[in-house]
């Protein structure tokens, strides 16, 4: 028999559109397009500006023939040009593919030949690690500078065109590209690789409208928001907040640096009320001298993530007038899906409780479908006994389209209907998961996911280096930082200052372990390095 409620009841333009987070944007500039939308120094741009200088930028780039399934590169510091890519570089059908500014050359260019970038918008700072990435390259985008007037800049010209003349070749009023489908690609995110090269997350417009609300109801984000980036927009989409605020109507102030006096001025002469950064942003935050710090007359509200924050920082931040929530999720996830939901009656419980309270990852948000840890061999659920250890594994909308050019991983990753995070964690009688171990071995610091094994292969290749072993050692600035464990060949002489310029020398920065230890590391009979026997070597170290 067949179903009345199907018949006759097609699909038709009128009544089904994909969804697609470029019409937050759309709709902002029509019902309040005088509302300011960006802040950066003492530029002021409105909703109707925001707009029109997206479509610019979409049409700029149709005219250089960019169009459905082609990258556009950007290395951009938290500043309009970033806001602008996010809107501008999908209404020409295209994907936008932000590159974190932390990279060394030899990643970041094989970033840009894995997503057949066709186009690069780099912001001038990073004008030396963005040419010797070119020089290593096998392709040849347009290159288009970025020069932020509101700040000094340094760094040559490396394109043929600055971002402000390549955009006012476009049109204004372009009539800017829909999704064909929801499930089409809106932009493509890198992980750390930890067993070869990163992978590229693939989103779709369908994930990124749903994640972008999700946000606004999670946080429960009111009409007209204040939003400081002191979170790097290059990281899955700045968490989708770049579409969020948009869809209330809210005014992006953008932070080219993560610092604390700007911080402070910016959340008191804005009046900022929302924020997301690692537990770092907030160590920047309370370290601030006092004469830079400001009175706030508003309580500013504050998601983090990674490494839960430790339990003086998260009094701290109460007693300074942030309410501090705990999320958690993935680059596979569209950032953060899951929120340690606050219970009311928790305000009423001990600080020591509270902040084990606090450091659970939570549960699932509203726009994914389930969220639970499984047996990863048996594929059941666990206990809900806060001690059986299983993968947490993630099902719905808000999880990625998969690997780009890898289905191999993309379906290991999807075994059995469900996403495999890789992370180890328990379930709450409450239903609230918390992470216990990682077992992909990815070290947080600082927001940042770092590879271990990515640090060990370049110990490895130092002369004086047999063994090498990294875990991440707890700190409280950073959440995390890698530790190094080091056995030396025989007759081998290395120094923590010998292969700390070792490592300076062939990684980024950031990734540099903090601490060299040089002694015997445990093996099981096999050979295997006992990691869970180092990683509590870490947090003895940590203490001292």
């Amino acid at each position: 028999m067949s179903n009345p409620y199907n018949t006759g009841l097609k699909r038709n333009p009128a009544n089904y559109q994909p969804l697609t987070p470029l019409a937050f944007l759309e709709r902002a500039a029509s019902v309040f397009p005088n509302h300011v939308a960006i802040i950066h120094g003492e530029l002021r741009r409105s909703y109707k500006d925001f707009y029109k200088r997206s479509r610019q930028l979409a049409s700029a780039l149709t005219t250089q023939s960019i169009g459905r399934g082609d990258a556009v590169s950007v290395m951009l510091a938290n500043t309009p040009a970033m806001l602008e890519a996010n809107y501008g570089v999908p209404m020409c059908g295209a994907v936008l593919h932000s590159l974190n500014t932390r990279l060394d050359p030899v990643v970041i260019a094989f970033q840009l030949d894995h997503a057949d970038t066709k186009v690069l918008i780099t912001d001038r700072e990073f004008a030396e690690v963005i040419e010797k990435a070119l020089s290593l390259a096998s392709v040849n985008p347009l290159v288009v500078d970025y020069d932020d007037l509101e700040f000094q800049q340094s760094g040559k010209l490396l394109g043929d065109i600055e971002y402000e003349e390549f955009i006012s070749t476009g049109d204004p009023a372009f009539d800017w590209l829909m999704p064909e489908d929801e499930w089409d690609a809106i932009s493509v995110n890198y992980t750390s690789g930890t067993t070869g090269d990163p992978k590229g997350v693939v989103y779709h417009h369908r994930g990124a409208y749903l994640l972008a609300q999700g946000n606004a109801i999670t946080a429960s984000i009111k009409k007209h928001a204040v939003y400081l980036w002191t979170l790097p927009m290059f990281h899955c989409n700045g968490w989708c907040f770049p579409w969020t605020i948009s869809a209330v109507v809210g005014t992006h102030v953008c932070l080219r640096w993560v610092r604390g006096k700007p911080i402070w001025d910016a959340l008191a002469d804005h009046k900022v009320t929302y924020l997301c950064g690692a537990p770092v942003v907030m160590s920047i935050i309370l370290s601030t001298a006092n004469e830079d710090k400001r009175d706030l007359d508003q309580q500013v509200e504050f998601f983090t993530a990674a490494a839960p924050p430790p339990e003086q920082i998260l009094s701290d931040m109460k007693t300074a007038g942030f309410n501090v929530t705990h999320l958690y999720g993935l680059t596979e996830t569209y950032g953060p899906s899951v929120v340690n939901d606050w219970h009311q009656e928790w305000d009423e419980l001990e600080l020591v409780t509270q902040a084990a309270l606090k450091a659970r990852q939570g549960v699932r948000y509203l726009s994914l479908e389930d969220l639970d840890v499984f047996n990863s061999e048996t594929m059941k659920r666990v206990l809900r006994d806060g001690e059986t250890i299983g993968e947490i594994m993630f099902r719905g909308n808000v999880v990625m389209k998969g690997y780009l050019k890898n289905e191999k991983a993309s379906a290991e990753a999807f075994a059995g209907g469900w996403f495999h995070s890789g992370d180890l964690g328990v379930v709450h009688e409450d239903g609230y998961i918390q992470i216990k171990d990682r077992s992909k071995d990815i070290i947080i610091s600082g927001g940042e996911n770092i590879s271990s094994i990515e640090i060990e292969d370049v110990l490895y290749k130092h002369p004086a280096v047999a063994t090498a072993a990294v875990v991440a050692m707890p700190d409280d600035k950073w959440g995390e930082t890698p530790c190094a464990f080091v056995e030396l060949g025989e007759g081998a002489t290395a120094s923590h200052e010998d292969l700390n310029s070792w490592c300076r020398e062939n990684m980024a920065s950031f990734k540099v372990p903090r601490k060299f230890v040089f002694e015997t590391i445990p093996k099981t009979s096999t050979g295997k390095l006992q990691k869970f026997i180092l990683r509590q070597r870490a947090v003895e170290l940590a203490g001292t």
